[in-house]
């Protein structure tokens, strides 16, 4: 199976308090585009939700929209809703063994599926980390998580990711290293464990998607979809490109570097990723399922041309974008 799982933004209001009508909307957006799940509280929901007071309220309003779907099929939905053996629900949780126990038991109480366990731990050894998955994975099965140094992830080791398959509560990995030599190094780790055939792989390489998902990896394994920052927009083309690629590869193949090139606008790879939240709540504005870009940051914004870059990947990929299917629902995903 390959799985498609949007990291889910923030809406805010224009004082920057949570926009729940929005928010609510984004999330009935993802399920009628027909994710496999969705991840809340990650990088693209924003850190900041944790001082802000919102993690839970974020938390609680995802979750009561993916169960509200199951009762009552959002507009644009596939027939038949989200079962609850299929769609995932992933919580964030971050910092040392104590806070990510404690966010872990929150998303438990609140029905998530699973925690993606950030791995920014300042001053944590790779055995630090393994006690802290440890840990967390008696509350919740624990996603691993391997995030680019270039926003601050730590170089892990082959070791690591063979002794975090080991734990019985690892189901999945998310390799958002943005390298292709880390990467190998997560698949050969996990490839070694004895429990490569318990652990999803998914890629969190937004900058190598298609290749990603069409590649053989070390030891017989494969990518079982994504979990992305890149698929919080433009998401029904998203589900389509993943169902395509089964059907013709060399077409998706031949229209990989075009989705990187787009991503580079989203995430703005020219200036480092600064305007890469901006960069997703750009897009969904102008679809009009946010209102505006605001951050929890007041200084994060557009880089100087992200604007027009994102113009010019829209218009260049007609195939990337999913204008017509969102204008369709979006008064029944507002309410």
């Amino acid at each position: 199976m390959n799985a498609v799982i949007p990291a889910h933004p923030l809406a805010l209001t224009a004082g920057r308090t949570l926009d729940e009508r929005r928010q609510a909307a984004l999330t009935r957006y993802y399920v009628a585009a027909g994710v496999s799940g969705l991840a809340v509280g990650v990088h693209t929901t924003q850190f900041e939700i944790r001082t802000a007071g919102l993690l839970e309220p974020v938390l609680r309003l995802a979750a009561d929209v993916v169960a509200e779907s199951r009762r009552t099929p959002v507009s644009g939905q596939p027939a038949g809703p989200p079962g609850a053996g299929r769609f995932q629900l992933i919580a964030g949780a971050c910092g040392p063994v104590g806070q990510a126990v404690q966010e872990a038991e929150l998303a438990a109480g609140l029905g998530y599926n699973a925690v993606l366990l950030s791995p920014v731990v300042p001053g944590a050894s790779e055995a630090d980390l393994l006690e802290r998955a440890r840990a967390v994975g008696e509350v919740l099965p624990v996603v691993g998580f391997y995030l680019q140094t270039a926003i601050g992830g730590p170089v892990l080791s082959r070791r690591f990711w063979r002794e975090l398959a080991e734990q019985p509560s690892t189901v999945a990995v998310k390799v958002a290293a943005f390298d292709r030599y880390r990467t190998l190094e997560v698949a050969h780790g996990v490839a070694a464990s004895s429990r490569a055939d318990q652990v999803v792989l998914y890629t969190g390489n937004d900058d190598h998607i298609i290749g990603d998902l069409l590649a053989d990896l070390p030891g017989g394994l494969r990518f079982s979809g994504g979990l992305l920052g890149q698929w919080a927009v433009w998401t029904r083309a998203a589900v389509d490109m993943v169902a395509g690629l089964a059907k013709d590869p060399e077409l998706w193949a031949s229209r990989a570097a075009a989705l990187t090139d787009a991503n580079a606008a989203v995430f703005d790879a020219a200036n480092g990723f600064a305007g890469c939240i901006a960069g997703v709540h750009e897009v969904l504005r102008r679809q009009r399922l946010l209102e505006g870009i605001w951050c929890l940051d007041p200084d994060e914004g557009l880089s100087p041309g992200q604007a027009e870059e994102l113009t010019r990947v829209s218009g260049a990929y007609p195939w990337l974008t999913d204008d017509d299917f969102v204008s369709e629902h979006l008064d029944d995903w507002l309410g």
